[in-house]
């Protein structure tokens, strides 16, 4: 039955295609029809149009604007983007005379800027990029993502060391790069794009020699593990999961054992809003107890400054 559905679908997409003579495809469509129900999904419906604005003003990958976006805000629900409308976590730094709001980050109490709406955080995303930092970025072609996504972890915009794994795992995900190209090739590839959407292999991914997979929504250990062939308690074993249950999206699950300290140069860490002593240890690779062990007295909780090594 559920093959027969998605094959109605998809000629239901080619008929209100040829109906409406549109150049794109709104993504809220294409979930209704895929019987979609996520809030990935719905960001993409509400910013889509502004990303792609965004790209022809300046040059920079819709795809990649909407994944920062989905993956810095929590799709729209992280205290930043609710309160101050920051869609990409951007900070304060000298040149910042507007309003402003403090949120713990890589040290308690940052300063993070504040708009009057995402639509002035969308374009102060692309203002920012376009600093003289950011210009190796611009010798990538518009489609490739892949290299925006390394680009823009080589020239320092977060220092999550997978930070550029998860922008394209994100893409990759809901197929955003259809975003980045001509309204046509986009209108030809919808079945491509319900497909992506529904997607749920995962690409393995490799840091410090370990192997591991980023968690699209909705994943367990359990499924994961199916996936790969191996027992779920292995798999919860390598990654501090004193249960099975649904992983935080976009988080790393390795495939093996994971080191004993942090990268070299990462002393201390902090934790962040929405964050955990073992988002960290997922975040570099590192094993929980050694992270405890090193933080016999430290407090769980946001703001947390953590010896790392």
């Amino acid at each position: 039955m559920e093959r027969k559905v998605n094959y109605v679908n998809c000629r239901m997409i080619g008929m209100i295609r040829r109906m409406m003579g549109a150049a794109l495809f709104s993504v809220a469509a294409l979930s209704v029809l895929a019987g979609s129900n996520d809030p990935y999904n719905d960001y993409i419906e509400r910013y889509s149009a502004m990303a792609v604005a965004q790209q022809q003003a300046y040059g920079i990958p819709a795809s990649i604007t909407l994944a920062q976006g989905l993956l810095e805000s929590a799709a729209g629900r992280s205290t930043l983007a609710r309160e101050g409308n920051n869609h990409f976590g951007i900070k304060c730094h000298t040149t910042w005379t507007g309003a402003s709001m403090l949120r713990d980050d890589d040290a308690p109490d940052e300063c993070f800027r504040v708009y009057d709406s995402a639509e002035q955080s969308f374009k102060d995303h692309s203002e920012f990029l376009s600093r003289k930092r950011y210009q190796p970025l611009f010798q990538h072609d518009v489609t490739d993502y892949a290299s925006w996504a390394k680009g823009l972890s080589k020239c320092g915009y977060a220092t999550d060391p997978n930070y550029a794994d998860r922008l394209i795992a994100i893409i990759e995900r809901y197929s955003l790069y259809n975003f980045d190209t001509a309204a046509g090739r986009i209108a030809e590839e919808a079945a491509d794009f319900i497909a992506g959407m529904l997607k749920s292999s995962h690409a393995v991914r490799r840091s410090r020699g370990l192997h591991y997979v980023v968690a699209l929504p909705g994943d367990t250990y359990a499924t994961i593990a199916k996936e790969f062939h191996i027992s779920a308690k292995k798999l919860m074993a390598f990654n501090d999961a004193l249960q099975d249950g649904e992983i935080k999206a976009w988080e790393e699950v390795y495939l093996e054992e994971k080191h004993e300290d942090a990268p070299e140069g990462v002393g201390r860490a902090t934790i962040g809003e929405g964050e955990s002593i073992h988002s960290l240890a997922q975040r570099y690779g590192m094993k929980m107890e050694r992270i405890l062990a090193l933080n016999p007295k430290a407090k769980d909780k946001a703001g947390t400054r953590l010896k790392m090594r």
